[in-house]
């Protein structure tokens, strides 16, 4: 996959808090996951629409459940300028 830009967003007060919880090392992890096709607790459906999204340069999105309070999405857009760290409700 080509690599672009990486954001990590963080809108509130909340977010950083959250964000902070996972520390720098875990989105690293959470990071190298989405980049090496690990989708994580990403539906199958959308799984799969990740899978063709390499193929076709589709956007990529994966989830990834990091304790029953929080959930990290990550999305690398579909000409793969950008890929963004952000929790749901900053979506």
């Amino acid at each position: 996959m080509k690599r672009g830009k990486i954001y990590a967003r963080q809108k509130s007060a909340f977010s950083l808090r959250t964000l902070d919880k996972v520390g720098r090392a875990g989105l690293i992890r959470l990071l190298e996951r989405h980049l090496s096709g690990d989708w994580g607790d990403t539906c199958e459906s959308d799984a799969r629409a990740n899978e063709e999204a390499l193929r076709s340069g589709n956007r990529i999105i994966s989830w990834y459940q990091v304790s029953k309070e929080l959930r990290i999405m990550i999305i690398t857009e579909a000409d793969r300028s950008a890929t963004t760290i952000l929790l749901p409700e900053e979506y």
